[in-house]
This record gives C-alpha cells, structure tokens and sequence, in this order.
C-alpha cells in the first residue's frame, strides 16, 4: 500500500509503482503506443544515464519546452532521478516570456522539440539563450546511454547551485529546490515559483485521495504537461495506479475518438475542455443520430484553472452523461480544494469542493482577522503542497502572513459543510462608488440570460462612478439578435442582482479573448478595448 511518509522524491515514487505495477500500462497515445510502469522506470534510467553524458547532474539547471507526450514524461522523470532543478515552459510561450525564464532561471541546459505544429522552438532558444546554455534538440529522440553506468547512481539532490536565486546546498536532500514553474504572465512579468519533489507528492496525493480512482480506470492528459497540472496529475496516477491517454494537443474531435478507441473513463483540464465536450457531442449526435454517446466509457468530467458555471455542470453532465469534479489549484500550490465523486449536484455545481487532504484553508478578512463560516474573505492556506519561495525574494516576503499562511489572492468563502465557494479575485473587483463588486457573481447571473453563451465582466474607467460594470457576452446563437441592456437588467434583477451592480454597459463579441495553458479569459485585453 502507498505511504506517502516514507516515499519524499518523485523518484522513489516511481519505483514504487513500477513494482507494485508491474507489467500494467501507464502511458497511451493516439497513435497505439503503450508503455507499462515498470517500462517507463527502465526507459527513464536508460535517459538519465544519456542526460549524466551531457553533462547533467543533481541541481543542474535544465529548462524544457516539450509538448505533452510520453517521451517529455519520460525526460522529466530522468530529470528527477538526476536530482536536477527543471523549469518546465509552456510550449505555446514565444520570445517574451521564454526569454525571461530562461534568464531568471539562471537554465544551463534547453530541452527543445525541434520544428512543433509549425514552430521551430530550436531556432527561438538558440536565439534566446546567453552564452554557456546547451541547447539540446531531442526531434530525434531522447538521449539514452547504459543504465549500469554513472547515471543511475543513488543522488542526493543539491537544489540550486550556490549565487543562483534558489541555492540549496546546505539543505536537507528532501527539502530541496528541484522544480521552478513560472505563472502565466498575461499582465505582468511571470512569477517563479520553487517547488520540491515533496511539495508536489502532496498535491497529487490530495487530487488522488479525492477522485478515488483505481487500476481499472484510464484517465486523460490532453492540457500542457510543462504546466503544474502536469506533474500533479501523474503523480496521482503513481499513486492510484491508473494509467493515462496523452495528447500534445487539444483537439476536441480527436480526443473524443481516441478517448473512445481507449476506452477513457476520466478526462477534463479545465473548464474550457467541459464546454469543448459539450459542443462536440451535441454535433456528435446530430451527426450520428444512433451512435449514443460522445463516450461511452466516461464516468467523470475533472478539471479547474477557472470557475465552473453551474448551468455547465448541468449542461455537460446531462450530455455527456458523466459526474463532473471540478477544483482549485494554483501553480503555487497545485492542489488546494476538490470535489469527489461521492459529492451531491448541488455541492459540485456551486463550490470547489472541501481542501483537499494537508491542506489547511482559513478565509481572512481585510482587516486581518479570521472569517466566520458563510463569510467571504481572502482565501489564505497552510501545507505541504504550498510551494516553497518566489525567485523573486521581494515576492516571497509580500506572499505569506505573520502565521505563515499563504495569501492567495482569491475571494470566497466556507460553507458549513466545509465546501469552498470561490467569490472572484482581489485584483477583479470592480469599485463602484466606493462599493467592491465582484466580477463573477455577475459573471454567473449574465450566463444564465437564454440568449447568452458565455461573459466576462469588467470594470472600466469612469469619472463619476470612479468603475463602470461592462458586461461583454458572446451570443448562445450567433445569428440571433443579442440581448437589449434593459432586457439584460431586467434579468439581473429577477435573479435578486442588487441595482448597485446592474451592468451599465453591454457588448457583445464573436468571441472572449483567451490565452495561458488553461485558456483563460484575458480580461486585460478587454479592458484595453473597452476602456474609451
């Protein structure tokens, strides 16, 4: 049985299963590879020993931009068994943020994937990299040496090397910075954040423990593996012992086929995978009027990243005919609260689930104080999950309270069962007339219009009000007449909005801009738009 107290290092972990599982499969792609767990343990000896030829080793800096397949699974985790510090990047990332990772990171080594979907990521790195990084293209493959060699050798991680912003050699090997993910960066600079092999353990305990899947089932990997979710998710499947469909993208058409041909009982990423399910099993039928469902071995819909409108969990539930979980997590800590299959309709279509096991959440008040159930604060957090610093030691000190707790930066509340409801964000209040409004509960009322698809809610400069609500939908049918601002208000109202927080401007869009790995709603773009 797993015990998470004695197993501290992703590699341990692996081993682990690779015993307890072996023969069983991990890894599937569209294409008919499978990989068991005792395989993927032996091909990743045999590519960190290929890796130690290169020169790397424990608390080498190594930074990677591979799209999700088994191969980059398998290069992270040879990584891990060196003990090097790895940055995964975002392959959809360009020169901006790149650049600056690369820098911050202090990265001696690039991982690239050659030419992918019509990019040469080469080319950029090379462009990018300061004198003294390797640059190493793995488009024909991984590096692979004798596993009996140097580089299986037990390590003993030594983090950072000492002058570089996470120089941990005097720490204990456990403790050890050995992974650094950078935050999206759609407003700002991206946000180094340091994790441990221990503090992701825990997040994919945490998710495993709530989804409660075993052997028997296949789950999905369909978002960017170089995202936080990435390491999560599959260190759940070490956990559980169930293996996993990859695909290095997102296509919603072809994961519904390969999902059928692999018979997935679990898949999901985020919000927008829900709505891209939903929307193509609606045309699956009208297709294939007697083909039954989408998928039919799916039992559960997970995901996160961004809030879950109820009338989608209803929607996509009912279509696809499966139970939807969805949660919270951050890339600061990958695990924060989530829901389970044992969970009533009303608790997973209107919160984010309980914390998750180690997670301790308290809701704190403007002034400091700790909030009382039902009451909404800033949602702060304890546990072995929460990451350990920012590169960025200004960061670090502005980021956790006097006790210790992390400052999330989100709104919402603890309902008396102990379900967590997400309110909006600190920094997406709008104040008008001195009054906070927050974005999302109007977000979630504007949805629920007939004649609406999606919204995002914004505040905009205003000389009188100081903020302006603007409300920008995207049409349920494009080719209808959008809504009227007073049939809107009208709706608003009926629904018990307050008059404070009525929309007072209405645009309607083809579309919301997106971006990030999860495809969040880039508000910033809006306001840009809209702010004249």
């Amino acid at each position: 049985m797993f015990d998470s107290a004695r197993i501290q290092t992703l590699w341990e972990l692996v081993e682990y299963r690779a015993r307890a599982s072996r023969g069983r499969p991990m890894f599937l792609d569209g294409d008919g590879r499978t990989v068991t767990f005792d395989a993927v343990r032996d091909e990743a000896l045999r590519v960190a020993a290929g890796f130690r030829e290169l020169g790397i080793e424990a608390g080498s800096r190594v930074a990677w931009q591979l799209p999700t397949r088994i191969d980059t699974v398998i290069a992270s985790l040879a990584l891990a068994r060196l003990g090097a510090v790895q940055t995964p990047i975002i392959p959809l990332h360009r020169e901006r943020e790149v650049g600056f990772i690369l820098a911050e990171s202090a990265a001696e080594y690039v991982l690239v994937p050659g030419e992918w979907r019509g990019f040469d990521h080469t080319a950029m790195v090379r462009k990018l990299a300061g004198d003294g990084v390797r640059v190493i293209s793995v488009e024909d493959g991984l590096p692979k040496a004798d596993p009996d060699g140097d580089g299986t050798r037990p390590y003993e991680p030594a983090g950072a090397r000492s002058g570089g912003p996470a120089s941990d050699r005097d720490q204990d090997r456990h403790d050890a910075t050995t992974w650094i993910y950078y935050t999206s960066g759609t407003t700002a600079s991206p946000k180094g954040v340091e994790h441990t092999d221990a503090t992701l353990i825990a997040g994919g305990v945490g998710l495993a423990t709530a989804l409660g899947m075993s052997p028997d089932d296949i789950g999905s990997i369909a978002f960017p593996y170089a995202h936080i979710a990435g390491p999560d998710y599959v260190i759940a499947m070490l956990v559980s012992g169930f293996p996993a469909v990859l695909l290095d993208a997102f296509e919603p058409r072809r994961a519904a086929e390969v999902y059928r041909r692999r018979g997935v009982t679990m898949a999901g990423g985020s919000t927008a995978f829900y709505q891209a399910f939903l929307d193509a099993s609606r045309r699956y039928r009208q297709e294939e009027p007697h083909a039954g469902r989408l998928i039919p071995s799916l039992r559960l819909l997970s995901g996160g990243g961004a809030p879950m409108p109820p009338e989608l969990y209803t929607a996509a539930g009912r279509e696809l005919e499966c139970a939807i979980v969805h949660g919270y997590g951050m890339t600061e800590c990958p695990m924060i609260a989530m829901g389970t299959p044992y969970d009533s309709d009303e608790q997973l279509s209107r919160t984010v689930g309980r914390p998750v096991a180690g997670a301790r959440v308290r809701i704190v008040r403007a002034d400091g104080t700790e909030a009382g159930p039902g009451e909404t604060g800033e949602v702060t957090l304890k546990g072995t999950m929460v990451f350990r610093r920012y590169t960025d030691p200004a960061l670090t000190a502005d980021a956790f309270d006097a006790e210790g707790y992390f400052r999330t930066g989100d709104l919402g509340l603890l309902r008396p069962d102990g379900h967590l409801v997400l309110t909006g964000r600190l920094k997406d209040i709008i104040i008008r007339k001195g009054e906070n409004i927050s974005a999302q509960e109007i977000e979630d009322l504007v949805r629920t219009h007939p004649a609406v698809a999606d919204a995002a809610v914004i505040g905009l400069p205003d000389p009188v009000r100081g903020e302006r609500v603007c409300a920008v939908i995207t049409l349920a049918d494009p080719a209808a007449p959008p809504p009227t601002p007073e049939s809107l208000t009208a709706h608003l109202r009926a629904a018990g909005l307050m008059t404070q927080k009525l929309p007072e401007q209405l645009e309607t869009v083809a579309e919301l801009p997106r971006g990030g790995p999860l495809n969040k709603v880039l508000k910033a773009a809006l306001r840009a738009r809209y702010a004249d």
